[in-house]
C-alpha cells in the first residue's frame, strides 16, 4: 500500500531544502529555509484534500486529517521537525541512492575520507538488498528530521487514497527550531486537541523510544580586561586563559565521548569570545533529573577554582531547562505505548522498547501533559557527513503508522 516510489521522492525533495537551525538567530524559526519546507509542506497537505491545513505565524504547520469511523476515536497526533541540526552544514545536500546494497563500506563521493564503515555501523549488514541514501560525504543529509516528515506525508495519503482503513483523527504537526531546543515554543496542547501524540524522529526500525535524557544548558560567561599586548604587564586580564583553566578541569569521565548507556555527561560544544570576554555552552544531560542539579553544582565548582588561579575575572553560570524524561508521563497514559507496540505485533513485528542518549520533541511534549513516545524513522548517523537513511526502514514506519492509526480506531474511549 506504501508508494515506495513516492516516498523516496518525497524525502530526496525535502532535503534539498536547507532548514539549519541558529541558536545564534533572534527570529522564530531560526532560518528562512523552515519556512520554506513548512510552505511547501502546507500546500501539498491542501493539494491531498486536508484543507485546514495551515502555517501559523510561528512557522508550525498543523493539519488534520479527519475521521472516517462511525465510532468515537480518540485524537492522536504525528509529529516530525523541519529543521536540521547547525553541527554539520547542509548546503547543497547531494543525496547518493545505494540500490540493492550488497555490503560492504560505503566511500562517499564527494569526499573519499568519508567512509561509512560496517564496523561502526553493524546495522547494516541486515539491510542487504535494501535501498540506502547516504550523502556525499560533505554535508549532513537531513534525515533527521526529514526522514519522518516523508514518512508522515506519505501515511497521511495512503489513508487518503484506501478508505477502507478506518481510523479516527488524526493531527499532523510540524515544527520548528527542535535542534536547538524549541520545537515546541509555540505548539498549544489544547489546540492540538490529542490524548497522545507520537514523534518520528527515531533510528532503526522496530524501535520505540519511551525514556530520554534529562536536559539543562549551562552558559558560562567568563570576563576579563583586554588591553594593548605591548602594555599589558599586569594589566591584562585574559579571559581566554582562564576558560582553558576551566575546560581542563572538566573531568574527563563525564564526556560524552567516553560514556554510554545509562551514563549521563556535560558537554562542552561552543566556545566564543576574546581576552576581554568569553563565553562557553555546555549540555548537561542525565535520565535522572535530579542528577542535573549535581552536574550544575560541579561546574560552580569547577568555576570557583578557576577564579582561585585566576583571581582578577569575573565568571557567571547561567542554567538553562531544556527538557524532562519522558518516561514519567508516558506512563500517565499507557496506550501511547502499548497501542505502538501491538501495531508492530499486527505487522508481524517486535517492537524494542529503547531509551535514547537524547531528545525530541516528544520529550517538550509529554511534560506539557500530551505523552508523546518516539517512533522509528529510518534515519541513521544523524548530524553528521556519514548520515544515512534506508528505505526500506521508512516504508516499515509508515506502515505502523497506519497500523497504529486502526489501534486506536479499533480501541475507542
Amino acid at each position: 500500500m506504501i508508494n515506495r516510489d513516492r516516498l523516496l521522492d518525497r524525502f530526496l525533495r525535502y532535503v534539498a531544502i536547507t532548514t539549519t537551525s541558529d541558536a545564534a538567530a533572534d527570529c522564530y524559526p531560526s532560518s528562512p529555509g523552515q519556512w520554506e519546507l513548512g510552505k511547501l509542506l502546507h500546500d501539498e497537505l491542501v493539494q491531498m484534500g486536508l484543507e485546514d491545513s495551515c502555517q501559523d505565524e510561528h512557522g508550525l504547520v498543523w493539519a488534520t486529517l479527519a475521521s472516517n469511523s462511525p465510532e468515537e476515536v480518540p485524537v492522536i497526533a504525528w509529529n516530525a521537525h523541519l529543521d536540521t541540526s547547525p553541527e554539520t552544514t547542509a548546503e547543497n545536500v547531494k543525496p547518493q541512492i545505494v540500490r540493492d546494497y550488497q555490503g560492504g563500506d560505503l566511500v562517499l563521493p564527494g569526499d573519499p575520507k568519508a567512509i561509512i564503515r560496517v564496523t561502526e555501523n553493524p546495522e547494516l549488514n541486515q539491510l542487504l538488498g535494501a535501498t540506502l541514501i547516504t550523502t556525499d560525504g560533505t554535508t549532513l543529509l537531513g534525515g533527521d528530521d526529514k526522514a519522518g516528515i516523508a514518512i508522515i506525508m506519505e501515511a497521511v495519503e495512503s489513508l487518503l487514497e484506501n478508505p477502507q482503513i478506518l481510523h479516527g483523527k488524526i493531527r499532523i504537526l510540524f515544527t520548528c527550531d527542535e535542534e536547538i531546543g524549541h520545537g515546541v515554543d509555540f505548539v498549544d496542547i489544547d489546540h492540538l486537541g490529542a490524548v497522545a501524540g507520537y514523534t518520528v524522529d527515531g533510528g532503526q526500525a522496530n524501535e520505540i523510544d519511551v525514556e530520554t535524557f534529562s536536559a539543562d544548558l549551562a552558559t558560562i560567561t567568563i570576563r576579563g580586561v583586554n588591553i594593548h599586548p605591548s602594555i599589558a604587564k599586569d594589566r591584562m586580564v585574559n579571559a581566554i586563559r582562564a576558560a582553558g583553566s576551566f575546560l581542563d578541569l572538566l573531568p574527563r569521565d563525564l564526556a560524552p565521548e567516553t560514556t554510554d548507556g545509562r551514563d549521563g555527561f556535560i558537554h562542552p560544544y561552543s566556545l566564543t569570545g576574546g581576552v576581554a570576554e568569553v563565553t562557553i555552552h555546555l549540555i548537561l544531560r542525565d535520565f535522572e533529573t535530579e542528577k542535573l542539579a549535581q552536574q550544575e553544582q560541579l561546574l560552580q565548582s569547577l568555576c570557583q577554582q578557576v577564579l582561585e588561579e585566576h583571581p582578577a575575572i569575573e565568571v557567571d553560570v547561567c542554567i538553562t531547562s531544556q527538557y524532562r524524561n519522558m518516561a514519567a508521563g508516558l506512563a500517565q497514559e499507557p496506550r501511547a505505548v502499548s497501542y505502538a507496540e501491538q501495531a508492530h505485533q499486527r505487522l508481524g513485528r517486535v517492537a524494542e522498547l529503547t531509551t535514547v542518549r537524547g531528545g525530541t520533541d516528544g520529550s517538550q511534549l509529554t511534560e506539557k501533559g500530551l505523552p508523546t513516545p518516539n517512533l522509528s524513522s529510518g534515519q541513521h548517523n544523524p548530524h553528521s557527513p556519514l548520515e544515512w537513511a534506508c528505505l526500506e526502514e521508512m516504508v516499515q514506519a509508515a506502515e505502523v503508522l497506519i497500523e497504529l492509526a486502526q489501534v486506536w480506531q479499533q480501541s475507542p474511549a
